[in-house]
């Protein structure tokens, strides 16, 4: 019986753990600060477990990962690197859904010589991009061409008839991971001339992005996601003239939360406790002394002249229905501005049991061959399960828990810090995705 530890009980831990349950050898171990959220998810299976553990106490996480073969981290990507060197020490594997940052690669000697393997981003973003992005890249380089310009476009949004408020998202994954990514600079390559983007210009450079969905020609809108150029070494495709790496999102995102930004709500201050204030006295401290005492249209009227819109802008009326102008007491205790517009909009931008969540995914290559250009693009759309999994619980779960298999099995047999980029890793995993319907569509045509 091998033994998987699932540090985290967050919104993707659903599927995974289910997954790994219905392994007939597997006995699973999820912890978390709140065992309540673990025991829901475990629901009493003879081969799961619920721990409570507070991971700041790390003698008691390193108790828990010396008892497992594997240990899977679902937690805030900065307790990664302190999970993994527990690994390391005691000679266990390691699976994540995250990026690898600069303490994890450090630890990919030590991890050969222990002969463990720590795979990471073994999500979907990262995770099933780079996986069905290298087979398109390494077919086209086996059959003697070169790509030169890839474009990938990824979000997690509301299916069509879920789309109902006006931010035109709902939250499948930590909202205030979410929100601070808004915060993020970016770098992409562009005909061979490097574009660097503040973080708080972020939203401001965005592209429309045409998907069909459903049958039915979309428009989307796409925004840069962090440091692309790292992409160009990792997929072996250093002579590219274009690397860009985007998220996609639903018309009206962007700009409304440029204003957000702009009006103070992202920011990570942290400004104490909250106790006897409302959205409205909230607000009116980020606007100042112009907004000092006002609430309602008042309020609305001096935000918009704070931010230079008009009064009866769709910005404004976007805010409203958040209810950042009204008297309703402000739900979060404590924290940050972001902290109350988390909790805000956790609130209202939840998905009902009944609703799909939906997950678009897609590549664009330029391939160049000897004889012709071809232009590749590479699509996967899909849908959450109405009073299930969500798409984003899936598409996340899923690849790391397959992950998990492979490895304990010894189907995957590598060593150090690894991501999915070789075939070794990939192929078995987009297999057993593609048949659970987890799939990609490509076409091919002159470009």
């Amino acid at each position: 019986m091998k033994k998987v530890l699932v540090l985290g009980a967050g919104m993707v831990a659903g599927a995974h753990v289910r997954y790994l349950l219905e392994q007939p050898d597997f006995h699973v171990t999820v912890a978390s600060r709140t065992v309540s959220k673990a025991e829901e998810i475990v629901k009493g299976h003879p081969r799961g477990e619920a721990r409570a553990v507070d991971i700041t106490d790390e003698s008691a996480l390193e108790a828990l990962i010396r008892e497992h073969d594997l240990s899977v981290s679902l937690l805030p990507w900065a307790y990664h690197p302190i999970v993994a060197r527990y690994c390391v020490k005691h000679g266990k594997h390691m699976v994540t859904t995250s990026y690898v940052k600069d303490e994890m690669a450090e630890l990919d000697r030590a991890a050969k010589a222990a002969g463990v393997v720590l795979l990471n981003e073994l999500g979907v973003d990262p995770g099933i991009d780079h996986m069905t992005a290298m087979r398109v890249i390494l077919k086209v380089q086996g059959d003697g061409g070169r790509i030169a310009g890839f474009t990938s476009w990824c979000g997690g949004l509301p299916a069509p008839e879920a789309n109902d408020n006006p931010y035109g998202y709902k939250f499948s994954w930590s909202p205030r991971g979410v929100l601070l990514a808004g915060t993020n600079t970016a770098l992409f390559m562009k005909d061979r001339q490097e574009v660097f983007v503040p973080g708080d210009e972020l939203f401001k450079n965005r592209w429309p992005v045409p998907v069909v969905i459903e049958g039915v020609l979309t428009q989307l809108e796409g925004y840069p996601n962090r440091n692309s150029l790292p992409y160009m070494e990792t997929y072996g495709i250093t002579d590219t003239d274009t690397m860009f790496r985007g998220t996609l999102r639903n018309p009206g995102w962007c700009e409304i939360m440029t204003q957000v930004l702009r009006l103070g709500y992202l920011g990570e201050e942290d400004l104490g406790a909250f106790a006897g204030q409302t959205y409205a006295s909230f607000t009116a401290g980020l606007v100042g002394p112009a907004a000092a005492g006002k609430s309602g249209k008042q309020l609305a009227e001096a935000v918009a002249s704070q931010l230079g819109l008009e009064a009866d802008s769709y910005i404004v009326a976007a805010l409203d229905w958040l209810g950042l102008f009204g008297d309703e007491p402000v739900a979060a205790k404590k924290g940050a501005a972001v902290d109350v517009l988390t909790v805000r909009m956790l609130e209202k931008m939840s998905y009902r049991p009944e609703e799909r969540d939906m997950l678009v995914l897609q590549h664009q290559f330029l391939a160049e061959f000897p004889d012709r250009k071809e232009r590749i693009v590479s699509t996967m759309i899909d849908f959450g399960i109405p009073n299930g999994d969500s798409s984003m619980s899936r598409t996340v779960g899923l690849p790391s828990a397959i992950a998990v298999k492979l490895v304990l099995t010894g189907k995957i047999d590598v060593t150090g810090v690894h991501i999915p980029v070789i075939p070794e890793i990939y192929e078995p995993i987009l297999a057993e995705l593609e048949g659970m319907g987890i799939h990609f569509s490509e076409e091919w045509g002159a470009a």
